[in-house]
């Protein structure tokens, strides 16, 4: 690596040194994750939540601004992350995979090229969830902690802290007052959706407490100055509009990097960067090539200096079958609704079970009780491009596609995406039996979607086609009901233990069994 000078205003990293190319001197790396986070940190700016450690972290090394996951849920993010390419390119897409396939192109996952060049690699916790085989934990690390390492090896660490996805704890430590928040204008401002955000941020702080300790723990081996260590989330926040869509909520995450001794610290980053960036960083900073080159860039290279877009896409989610592609530059975000016949709130199993403020909303939307901007994500339809100034317009709640001022810019997204789509993932778009037109009765006979799901799950084929788009998904008195479930859960005390309400009940469909799935691949 060559040095690099910082330039006020750019706030690209600076380099102090080279890189060591000697084997018992190459840094460590210790990557933390936590999940289905945006930029909801004090550091960030957010209002009410309090996150001293990863405050200190950013203190310590750089904050990216504009930093974006490749896919808005964890298996088609975590299985770019893994690689360093976008998940489609490698057929990583769909959430979940049933049929997992090998890496294609010869591409190899990056915890098995830093084993291959002498690392120790471990993962700390237990999730990996790639859509790619083989994904288990042994295949892809060689233990669960840097201290099974041998004397002076370097190491490769991962760690998910896995709080922050639903469901929530209060933290008794530092409650949140409900009055300290600050919500977005495409929610209701009222007292259920005030309290659902606040029990997040208190989530949040319980997680930093967390980094604080691991990160305590490197200062007392020893280890904080021979460590580079990279904090982000792996997608956006678990809230409606948020995690598995193509908005800001769904995409942009905290990404903070501190590398004692070689990054200058208290930069804030204002380049376009991705989490797959992380993948290219830390193979330069080892000295490290992959076989094939990877679609994330080193966030020291001049193409993350000088990008212009960055891209994410949105696939099947279990069996709600979507798809929609995005790009983003500092200005504008273009988003391409492959499916937009399909609501954005249609079914999705583990939402009603999940996010209290889904019903907070069906039931105001269908008691005329929100705002166009509110409403218009709760349309039946959606327009095929979405268009927004994010210089007038930061929460994306004014489509501006239609507008002819903005034609130039539509034109010009358009032609970058295509290009991407076509040359970059090789995207294979949305097939007739994914979309399934006309596989499903016109409407839904039950009160419930869910109902019909698990009265029919042995009559079709809901891993091929998906779980009907019916829309809504609820009446209004189910969605009253599932609301006023959700009331004493949502508003529990910070020391209270309320289970959290099943909304929801399983589709009466069997799996096939893991074991079973893997032994009908062999033969």
């Amino acid at each position: 690596m060559n040095r690099r000078d910082f330039v006020a205003g750019t706030a690209t990293v600076t380099l102090l040194a080279g890189v060591a190319r000697a084997e018992d001197v190459r840094p460590n790396i210790l990557w933390i994750t936590t999940e289905d986070w945006c930029p909801d940190l004090s550091c960030y700016g957010t209002k009410g939540i309090h996150t001293p450690h990863v405050d200190r972290l950013a203190a310590e090394g750089i904050r990216y601004e504009t930093a974006f996951t490749t896919a808005p849920v964890c298996s088609a993010s975590r299985s770019a992350m893994m690689t360093g390419f976008h998940q489609n390119y490698i057929g990583a897409h769909q959430h979940r995979t049933y049929d997992k396939q090998p890496l294609p192109h010869g591409i190899k996952p990056i915890p098995n090229l830093f084993a291959e060049a002498g690392y120790y690699t471990c993962l700390m916790s237990k999730k990996i969830d790639c859509n790619f085989m083989p994904s288990g934990k042994k295949n892809l690390f060689m233990g669960s902690d840097w201290k099974e390492r041998k004397p002076g090896q370097p190491f490769f660490a991962r760690i998910t802290f896995g709080g922050t996805h639903r469901a929530w704890n209060r933290d008794p430590q530092r409650p949140i007052d409900i009055k300290d928040v600050e919500i977005p204008p495409y929610y209701p401002d009222t007292p259920f959706v005030r309290r659902d955000w606040a029990n997040g941020l208190e989530q949040m702080q319980l997680v930093d407490r967390q980094v604080g300790a691991l990160l305590q723990r490197l200062e007392d081996e020893g280890l904080a100055d021979s460590t580079i260590v990279f904090f982000i989330g792996d997608h956006g926040r678990c809230h409606i509009r948020g995690k598995q869509f193509l908005y800001d909520g769904g995409i942009r995450i905290p990404m903070i990097m501190r590398w004692p001794g070689k990054v200058k610290p208290g930069q804030v980053g204002k380049e376009l960067v991705m989490s797959i960036d992380i993948c290219a960083t830390i193979l330069e900073a080892a000295g490290l090539t992959p076989p094939v080159p990877l679609h994330g860039k080193s966030l020291f290279s001049e193409e993350v200096k000088t990008r212009k877009y960055v891209f994410s896409a949105r696939d099947k989610m279990d069996e709600t079958h979507d798809a929609m592609r995005a790009i983003r530059s500092k200005n504008h975000k273009l988003i391409l609704n492959l499916m937009p016949e399909r609501p954005w709130c249609q079914y999705s199993r583990y939402k009603e079970s999940a996010y209290p403020m889904l019903a907070e909303l069906n039931v105001m939307n269908m008691k005329g009780q929100l705002t166009p901007e509110q409403a218009a994500f709760m349309a039946p339809s959606k327009p095929a491009i979405e268009l927004f100034d994010l210089q007038k317009d930061p929460h994306e709640i004014h489509n501006v596609a239609d507008d002819p001022g903005y034609s130039a810019v539509k034109a010009e997204l358009l032609a970058e995406l295509e290009n991407w789509r076509k040359n970059v993932i090789n995207d294979q778009g949305v097939s007739a039996e994914f979309r399934a037109l006309e596989v499903f009765p016109e409407k839904c006979p039950t009160a419930t979607v869910n109902e019909w799901d698990t009265q029919n799950g042995k009559k079709y084929d809901f891993r091929k086609n998906g779980w009907p788009a019916w829309y809504p998904t609820r009446t209004l008195a189910e969605w009253e009901k599932a609301r006023a479930a959700w009331d004493p859960y949502v508003f529990r005390g910070p020391s209270e233990r309320i289970p959290r309400p099943k909304i929801n009940t399983v589709s009466g469909k069997k799996k096939t069994p893991v074991r079973k799935q893997k032994k009908e691949r062999a033969t």
